[in-house]
């Protein structure tokens, strides 16, 4: 963030009172401002530059006064008290001086008076050369480059005695302890390796030596090379997509225009900035929040230098920042504050340069020496030099010929070598947050109050009467990145599947299935359980938790049942968002799905009217003199056995295997698809035109929803899984009996082309504020009928290993559960935790023996009135549902959807009943009229639920033969008899065993509204035979579905379709009449 931050604030007004220009013989309490001045007033009246102490000082500057002390000394914290004062000495405020280059005092320092000493002259032999390293009369530290060439004589004189080799062990000690730090995080990570991004203006390699220390820790180092042209803006962008990348862990940045260093360095994200330069960081270490800042490795290197030239405590000692400019100089006041230094800065042209470094115990040079500075100034000086800080470029590789115990190295060399050192360990110990950061910890989440309301308004009036939050807010609330959302809106997003990888190693969640009892046509609220219970954990029990739902077909919503976002108050905002076109998956599954039936009639029609010939030079044809296969055609030769890849040598006969499909017409299986429901597309004649030359065929229509792409999507794993899928999808037989997949006919590219964005689940939210995935959306009577493997992964991830991931399966238990434990549970290799099963009174009634219910008509007196015997006569689907349940081995929990007809005996009875039947607990919910609260009962009792043992099984082993594992399923879970499979359904089960489909799971295709093939038989039927009609073959989503009786896949309209109370207000745009 370029903005100014509250840290940067408070730097700004250190700053400030860093301005305070004191240097006297006696201790004082820098950097407080008189009361009522402003602070930067004070400092401009206090940053006159001093010279000498004392009455020498008017004598060597007759321009500046004699000092006055005027403020008492101030005692150290602990040993001997100061010395006392020379008689008659008085400390002096000093007067504003005139324009000129001016030494700054740290506000943060803590000063100890020592008698001052004649400029030239050191008292003792020469403070600074006791300082050194052992021996009398050694030359001082001082910088080689950039000052003149006697210092780097000097220099090289210095480390001749050794103290290169001392210095140098530091880095190699940092090196070491980094390499023991990375060891121990990757123990539990043992594929981590963290990255580090030097991004740099210009093309030098300027990172050897870095990549050298960072290749011996074991860790990675990218160089990005910007031109030298580039604006600072464009830099700042190049820097943020760095900031966004979950692969690069760290940041440093090296030669940067000073005239915008400032924009560039705060446009590093804090939790990447290994050089701790950012405004935000420096606010951090100021404040002294050392556990959470970064310290600067320049300013480390330079204290821990300090230290080691000291030989021993730097405390009470003063130390001068010559040249020291901008976050180093931060740093470095801070630093040495905390460790009882009194720091003073200033530039290489002040006047009284001379006395004030002779007035310094240590030196820290920052920039280059200006040439008219006598070098003897600063022969008797204990100097650390890092102006050629690694920030600024200065890479050699002579780093990579001389390891850092060697002791020929300059004092610059040391403090790069162990500032770069720093860095790397910064780079470790940011990566260690950035693990930590990735372990889920309990949301920040700001949930959204409910203003219910008695008698409970619309479904669509309540959703417009809350205020959602924007949906980039709530993905930051639930640890979602900048760069793993795309935004549609303001409440809809898309989620990338990259939060996979990088959530990898993150324990799942607790997996919550919620089905039903048999349901009736009005719907028993599975959806609205789904919603309350998420709402009543995360935003009454404050456990992380997440809905997965599936996209509801326009085709109902425009039809009989309505929308699909819950109800009440237990709902998905916006609802009108919700239930129509959302984020546009099902019209790319109906765009994919229809191309697909475009390609087989075409590719039949262009077979029946060309020659081999023109087939391969359509096919293949010469582009710029020169023919070429595409990928998609190099796969299909190598499956037909063609080894040839020169499409000018091919065989007449492999001309003809590869440019024949010889799609036998009566066999497909693929139909075209429209998300609305249109009974007159049930069947169709295509192709009636002249321009198809005679080429016609009976075809039909299906509900969108019930393409087979759909199915894909919603078991699939990844991109490259989907692709693979697709092209898998068998269209047809050829007229030998083998089939044609999609990949034959030449289109898996472009069918991924068309469903790389359906892919990404969309994040939307309840009523409540809390977190809802809405993909995928397959009807469970005609197919799985559940929501999407990725969606359940991600939000497995992200609510963390004590959270809570809810999903719906479509219609009964019978279909919609055990679809997903056989079919959804073998993709995802997911466990579930508990079952949710949902009942109401109305509909056990109705299985009891009362009348049939009609949607949109008034209920009889039987579901309006309290009736026990019909209530307690209706258990028995309760009952063998709750059996089916426990046919898997996960503990079931029933959840009673309340009405407001509902007795108190009613709703008493059906919990007793279903704990009589092997429920771990029945629940009675009010969450359609109390949102959340009134679903807290049943979040309690999920979550004792999720404690007892799980012993998950599936109903059949896959092995086995497709007419048994039918028998299976229709004897354990619907209560058949046996099967009875019809000549067509036996002709197609010994074609799809011969092919080699024989050990797919089996997806039923049946009605939703019995146990058996009956819909008007409801209870629980016995001792009937279930017809097996016809079976066909999802290959591509990797299920055979069997047709019981007679199964429609395309809805029709009733006389009275939703639509009519459907509208739109063209003032305000707001949508009126679903529900």
């Amino acid at each position: 963030m370029l903005a100014s931050s509250p840290q940067a604030i408070a730097l700004e007004s250190i700053s400030n009172r860093a301005a305070f220009s004191l240097w006297g013989s006696v201790g004082v309490r820098a950097g407080l401002a008189p009361l009522g001045e402003d602070v930067s007033a004070a400092g401009r009246r206090c940053a006159a530059s001093p010279p000498p102490r004392g009455q020498a000082a008017a004598k060597a500057d007759p321009g500046f006064p004699a000092p006055r002390l005027c403020c008492r000394s101030r005692r150290r914290a602990a040993g001997p008290a100061p010395p006392p004062r020379p008689p008659g000495a008085q400390l002096l405020l000093l007067a504003p001086a005139p324009p000129q280059p001016t030494m700054r005092l740290s506000a943060l320092c803590r000063l100890v008076w020592r008698p001052a000493a004649t400029a030239g002259r050191r008292s003792g032999g020469g403070r600074a050369g006791k300082l050194l390293s052992r021996g009398e009369g050694r030359p001082p530290l001082l910088p080689r480059r950039g000052v003149c060439s006697t210092w780097g004589c000097l220099a090289k004189q210095q480390v001749s005695h050794g103290s290169g080799r001392g210095q140098g062990s530091l880095a190699r000690e940092v090196i070491e302890s980094s390499k023991k730090a990375l060891s121990l995080l990757q123990i539990e990570h043992p594929t981590f390796k963290p990255t580090l991004s030097i991004v740099q203006v210009g093309d030098d390699d300027l990172g050897q030596g870095m990549r050298n220390f960072a290749q011996e820790i074991g860790l990675n180092i990218v160089c990005s090379c910007l031109p030298r042209e580039y604006t600072e803006s464009e830099v700042a962008d190049e820097i943020l997509k760095l900031n966004e990348d979950p692969k690069v862990h760290g940041l440093a940045l090296c030669r940067f225009n000073k005239s915008y260093t400032s924009k560039i360095l705060n446009a590093v994200k804090l939790e990447k900035d290994v050089n701790g330069v950012t405004d935000a960081n420096l606010g951090r270490l100021v404040h002294g929040d050392m556990n959470e800042c970064v310290i600067p490795p320049t300013a480390s290197a330079v204290i821990q230098l300090l230290e080691k030239l000291a030989s021993t405590s730097l405390d009470g000692k003063k130390v001068l920042l010559l040249g020291v400019e901008g976050p180093i100089e931060v740093s470095l006041q801070c630093l040495l504050q905390r460790k009882g230094v009194m720091t003073m800065s200033c530039p290489w042209k002040m006047k009284q340069l001379q006395a004030t470094l002779h007035d310094a115990d240590l030196v820290v040079v920052g920039s280059a020496k200006p040439k008219e500075i006598p070098v003897m100034w600063m022969s008797e000086m204990t100097t650390v030099n890092c102006s050629y800080d690694f920030l600024q470029g200065w890479y050699s590789d002579s780093y990579g010929e001389h390891p850092v115990e060697h002791s020929d190295q300059t004092p610059g060399e040391v403090v790069n070598q162990l500032a770069m050192a720093l860095c790397l360990q910064n780079l470790i110990k940011l990566s260690e947050r950035w693990v930590q950061a990735q372990q889920c910890k309990k949301w920040n989440l700001r949930c959204l109050k409910l203003q219910s309301h008695s008698p409970v308004p619309s479904d669509i009036e309540i959703s417009r009467g809350q205020s959602p939050k924007a949906v980039d807010v709530l993905a930051r609330e639930i640890g979602l990145l900048t760069n793993e959302i795309e935004i549609y809106g303001q409440t809809k997003a898309k989620v990338r599947l990259s939060l996979l990888e990088r959530l990898k190693d993150q324990p799942d969640g607790n997996y919550v299935l919620v089905a039903g009892i048999t349901p009736t046509p009005l719907g028993e609220g599975k959806s609205t359980v789904t919603i309350g219970l998420v709402q009543a954990l995360t935003a009454h029990l404050k456990v992380n938790s997440f809905a997965c739902l599936r996209q509801p077909s326009q085709g109902p919503t425009f039809g009989v049942k309505g929308g699909a976002a819950g109800g009440g108050y237990a709902q998905v905002i916006p609802m009108e968002e919700f239930n129509l076109h959302l984020t546009g998956d099902i019209h790319a599954i109906t765009a994919a799905n229809n191309l697909l039936a475009a390609a087989i009639d075409a590719r039949i029609l262009h077979e029946n009217t060309q020659s081999d010939k023109a087939l391969y030079n359509r096919l293949v044809p010469l582009v710029h003199g020169a023919r070429k296969f595409s990928a998609i055609q190099l796969a299909r030769m190598k499956r037909l056995g063609i080894n040839n890849t020169d499409p000018n040598t091919l065989t007449e006969e492999e001309i003809h295997r590869f440019v024949r499909l010889d799609i036998d017409p009566s066999t497909i299986t693929w139909q075209r698809v429209l998300d609305t429901n249109d009974r007159f597309l049930r069947k169709i004649t295509i192709g009636q035109a002249s321009t198809e030359k005679g080429f016609s065929r009976p075809a039909q229509f299906d509900i969108a929803v019930a393409s087979e792409i759909m199915a894909i999507l919603a078991l699939t794993t990844s991109l490259s899984d989907m692709k693979e899928r697709l092209g898998k999808i068998v269209v047809a037989n050829d007229k030998s009996g083998q089939p044609v997949t999609a990949e034959d006919l030449g289109v898996t590219g472009a069918l991924s082309v068309l469903m790389k964005d359906a892919i990404k689940p969309t994040l939307m939210q309840t009523l409540e504020g809390t977190p809802v995935f809405v993909h995928a959306g397959p009807f469970a009577n005609i197919a799985h009928g559940n929501s999407s493997v990725l969606a359940d992964k991600i939000a497995l991830k992200l609510v963390g290993k004590d959270g809570f991931v809810v999903t719906e399966a479509g219609f009964g238990a019978d279909i919609g559960m055990e679809k997903f434990f056989n079919i959804k549970c073998r993709a995802s290799g997911l466990v579930p935790s508990v079952v949710v099963l949902v009942a109401t009174v109305r509909a056990l009634k109705m299985h009891g023996g009362g009348p049939n219910v009609t949607a949109g008509a008034p209920l009889k007196r039987e579901y309006t009135e309290e009736n026990l015997k019909l209530v307690s006569d209706g258990c028995s689907n309760l009952r063998k549902q709750i059996e089916i349940a426990q046919l898997f081995g996960v503990p079931v929990v029933v959840a009673l959807n309340v009405f407001r007809t509902d007795s108190p005996a009613e709703i008493d009875l059906v919990c007793e009943i279903a704990k009589q039947s092997g429920a771990s607990d029945a629940v009675p919910c009010n969450h359609w009229s109390d949102g959340g609260r009134g679903a807290v009962e049943l979040a309690q009792a999920v979550r004792r639920a999720t404690n007892q043992q799980n012993a998950f099984r599936y109903l059949y082993d896959l092995e086995i033969p497709i007419a048994e594992k039918i028998r299976i399923i229709a004897q354990n879970v619907y209560g058949a008899q046996d099967i009875e499979l019809s000549p067509a359904a036996q002709s197609q089960i010994d074609r799809y065993s011969q092919q080699g489909f024989g050990n797919l799971p089996i997806c039923m295709a049946k009605t939703h509204l019995s146990l058996s093939h009956m819909p008007e038989r409801k209870g629980v039927p016995t001792g009937f035979i279930l017809p097996i009609s016809d079976v066909r073959a999802s290959i591509g989503a990797g299920f055979i579905y069997p047709l019981v009786g007679t199964m429609s896949t395309m809805p029709g309209l009733p006389t009275r379709p939703c639509f009519y109370d459907i509208d739109l207000d063209p003032e305000t745009e707001q949508v009126k009449g679903l529900f």
